[in-house]
């Protein structure tokens, strides 16, 4: 709790987005900023042309505004919310996509959709674009902080929750709003925010996090023309942070706001997986990498790591591609025999596959003391020996992360696995060269399928 006036926190945060100068966010956190858009302009094509994106075009699209915005590795355009809800699904569908580790947002799929599609439709700089990326992720990973762990731990699907909050402040730097209009964006974007874990592995996961880009831009749009909301949205005593959260942590709002930078420690994942997989998959591929090893000697396999593994991943029983993306089980199972995990790993007939030759049996052993990028793998063959791996920092995570190299192999592989036509160097680059670009949608218009 605080003693401050109602309301004082929530307006520190608006003057920190009203009045950030470009300058002063540090080189390293503006390349971050890059590496962040790179990687969501990759994981899009990863789902772009997925069912679940194309059943909400259709639903959606004879409803659209003018058609002024991209869809990343697709023919069709749509009105700026409409687009910014498209890709932001796309770009979050395998959970390929980036996160941010002490609260598990994955901050880019809410954000940069929504920033790429306005700036498609109204003039904007490349780094006025990578300035409001920043606002925009620094506010949704804060948030995040004060919720966590309860928040996420009780079914919320803190991507979408809190991600309407940076997609809100990122659309508002862009507007320009002054302190009072992103209070008021808070406002409106806190009595949207929505989404359930309880939907992950399923299309409807989608929708909120399409809804937090689509509606945190309307929330700022809403806060330029005069729409405006409690005084306390957040911080209030039935503010977003009290009715979400247990016990919020308010001073992770504001301490260190504008030197600490939350966005600055985004990472990228190798694997279209729950980031808490991550690990796990590290030590499976180190297995099946060793020589003489056989998948089907394996009788059982115990994990100790973070408890949050076993409460998102102990799912035996997957029937799916999608709810195979949070399932150690099929994980395991799909990189011991394969020696690889990427998107075909998967897949419908991957599942199908470990389902039909048999998935190993778990045991999860719960140690609060492990990060969520750490693993003991422990496994049992038929014969009673046991062997081990042990993966002290996943790669993708913070201490072992993927290169600009990785991050641009990535999205090569996965602009090539949707079979996109242009040229893919010239994206590539043009996201490098953001912050002298006077032109930032032009990113938008080269990852657009052509006709």
């Amino acid at each position: 709790m605080t003693n401050e006036a109602p309301g004082a926190i929530e307006r520190q945060l608006a003057g920190f987005a009203a009045t950030l100068d470009w300058q002063a966010i540090p080189p390293a956190v503006r390349h971050e900023a890059k590496r962040s858009i790179l990687n969501i302009v990759g994981t899009a094509f990863s789902g772009c042309q997925e069912a679940a994106v194309t059943k909400a075009l259709h639903a959606h699209l004879p409803y659209s505004g003018k058609p002024a915005a991209s869809l990343i590795g697709r023919q069709e355009r749509a009105d700026p919310p409409l687009a910014a809800f498209l890709n932001a699904m796309a770009a979050n569908i395998f959970d390929y996509d980036d996160n941010h580790a002490a609260t598990i947002i994955h901050p880019s799929a809410p954000l940069a959709p929504a920033l790429l599609a306005w700036a498609e439709a109204a003039p904007t700089q490349g780094a006025d674009l990578l300035r409001a990326f920043v606002i925009g992720g620094e506010i949704e990973c804060r948030i995040g902080n004060a919720l966590s762990p309860y928040h996420y731990a009780h079914g919320w699907h803190i991507t979408s929750t809190a991600g309407i909050f940076g997609a809100g402040f990122g659309v508002g730097a862009l507007l320009r709003l002054p302190e009072a209009g992103f209070v008021a964006t808070l406002g409106n974007a806190a009595v949207q925010s929505a989404g359930l874990v309880e939907a992950l592995g399923t299309m409807s996961k989608s929708i909120s996090v399409g809804n937090a880009a689509r509606q945190g831009m309307m929330s700022a749009l809403l806060a330029r023309d005069g729409f405006t909301g409690p005084p306390a949205p957040l911080t209030g005593a039935r503010g977003f942070l009290r009715v979400y959260g247990d016990a919020p942590k308010l001073a992770a709002l504001t301490d260190g706001l504008g030197a600490d930078w939350e966005i600055g420690r985004n990472t990228y994942k190798p694997y279209p997986a729950g980031v808490v997989l991550n690990p796990v998959i590290d030590a499976a591929l180190e297995l099946a990498a060793r020589p003489g090893f056989k998948p089907d000697r394996v009788q059982g396999i115990a994990l100790r790591g973070h408890p949050l593994l076993r409460e998102r991943t102990d799912r035996p029983d997957v029937m799916t591609g999608r709810e195979a993306q949070v399932s150690a089980q099929h994980a395991i199972a799909v990189a011991l025999a394969d020696g690889a995990a990427g998107l075909d790993a998967f897949s419908d007939a991957a599942v199908a596959r470990t389902a039909a030759a048999g998935r190993p049996t778990l045991t999860f052993i719960d140690d609060p003391s492990y990060p969520i990028a750490a693993v003991d793998m422990t496994v049992t063959l038929t014969d009673g020996e046991t062997i081990e791996a042990a993966v002290r920092a996943a790669r993708g995570s913070a201490e072992n992360p993927m290169t600009d190299s990785d991050l641009e192999a990535k999205l090569k592989a996965l602009a090539q696995r949707a079979a996109f036509t242009g040229d893919v160097n010239r994206l590539i680059d043009a996201v490098w060269t953001l912050d002298t670009a006077e032109d930032a949608g032009a990113i938008m218009r080269l990852a657009a399928a052509r006709p």
